[in-house]
């Protein structure tokens, strides 16, 4: 059976809540460093993203990772992951799970 663009989306997320920034521990959606992503009818998969800084050393082996692990997931054709820094990253991006984990709230 074809998996619906709902679950995949499901598992993409699920997905993503499993990658951990490295120098915080916290995944990479709670983080807020997903700002989108997009499923067209092909079930090829677009990922905008952003880093908490412009030169963080570890975005290429996040973006790898992020691409090669949504790519596992049964029924996507294709992944693209895009980084952006519109508008920057912020602790405002943080879940509020994450502001109380993390005594900031």
């Amino acid at each position: 059976m074809q998996p619906t663009k709902e679950t995949l989306r499901s598992a993409i997320v699920n997905c993503l809540k499993n990658i951990y920034d490295p120098e915080i521990p916290v995944n990479i959606y709670d983080l807020g460093l997903i700002y989108n992503i997009a499923i067209d009818d092909e079930f090829n998969v677009k990922v905008l993203m952003t880093m908490t800084a412009p030169d963080c050393p570890e975005a290429e082996y996040m973006f790898q990772e992020v691409r090669q692990m949504i790519g596992y997931i049964q029924g996507i054709k294709g992944v693209d992951v895009e980084l952006t820094f519109d508008p920057p990253w912020s602790p405002d991006c943080l879940t509020d799970e994450v502001k109380l984990e993390l005594g900031m709230l």
